[in-house]
Order: C-alpha cells, then sequence, then structure tokens
C-alpha cells in the first residue's frame, strides 16, 4: 500500500519484513556515523571524513594519494575532497603537492602532524566501532553482514559506471 492509501499494480511495494528492515538500516545509517563523529570529535577533534582521510593516506606508499584516487577510495566528489584537504592543510594535517607527471594533478600527502594525530585517534576509534559496530553481533551475524554489505555495494557500484 502506497503512502497515500492506495494500490499502485506497477510499484513493488515493500512487504513487512523488507520495511523493518530498510527502517533499521536508516536509523543504523544515521546514529552510527553519528557516534563515531562524536567521539572522534571530542576526544581528538577530528570528524569520521578526517579519519577516513588520514587512514587512507597512512596506508598508501610514501603516505600520500593522487587526489582522484583519495576521492574515488574515501566515496567524496572532488569538490568536496578539494574543500576537505584545504580545511585539513590549514590543521597542518595534509598538504597538497604537484604531481610530477601531470601539470594539472596533485596529491594530497600525510604530515608528521596529521599522521601523530592518527596515531592518538585510532585506539579510542577502534574501540568505538568495536563497541557500536562488532560487539552487538554474533560472528555469524557479522560475516552475514559483510556478504549482505558487500552485495549492495556491488550492484552500487555497478550503477555508478
Amino acid at each position: 500500500m502506497s503512502a497515500h492509501g492506495t494500490e499502485d499494480p506497477e510499484t513493488p511495494w515493500l512487504d513487512e519484513t523488507e520495511q523493518a528492515v530498510w527502517r533499521q538500516y536508516i536509523s543504523v545509517m544515521r546514529l552510527l556515523p553519528d557516534r563515531l563523529n562524536a567521539g572522534l570529535g571530542r576526544g581528538h577533534g577530528l570528524t569520521l571524513i578526517d579519519y577516513e582521510v588520514l587512514a587512507r593516506l597512512s596506508e598508501a606508499p610514501l603516505r600520500r594519494l593522487r587526489m582522484t584516487e583519495l576521492a574515488e577510495g574515501a566515496l567524496l566528489s572532488k569538490s568536496r575532497l578539494s574543500h576537505q584537504i584545504s580545511r585539513m592543510e590549514k590543521e597542518g594535517l595534509v598538504r597538497r603537492e604537484p604531481c610530477e607527471t601531470d601539470g594539472r594533478g596533485f596529491f594530497a600527502v600525510l604530515t608528521d602532524e596529521g599522521w601523530e594525530k592518527l596515531l592518538t585517534a585510532v585506539p579510542s576509534h577502534v574501540r568505538d566501532v568495536r563497541e557500536s559496530f562488532v560487539e552487538p553481533l554474533t560472528r555469524e551475524q557479522l560475516v552475514a553482514l559483510g556478504d549482505a554489505l558487500g552485495a549492495i555495494a556491488k550492484g552500487l557500484e555497478s550503477g555508478r559506471e
């Protein structure tokens, strides 16, 4: 049944179970980032996006990535990443370096200050992730959730091309 109380045979309405799971997902999707942002902000002056950028740079060779590669990996638009990097540059966490082989391209580079900030944030962030995301689930539920999220991500990624 539609929100307006009329039947529409062409709309594949969600059944009761599908609707309940969808609404649970929406709640988690909103509450979890808020919880993780609060922990990072309160303890370290970081946002979840800051943390994601710092973590991705920390894992890259020479602690640097092409801006386009970082945007794709962090699922940010190039414009959004550019604003993010500008703010993080002002805080001394990252810097931009021109690409030697492409005059238009830039690298985002993790600074020593950014590295130290990340190292300080990791233990409490991992505890928050474990407490709010991992521990409420059994191992079997966690694996099933990973499989389910992987299937959803695969479908979404194929739609991006």
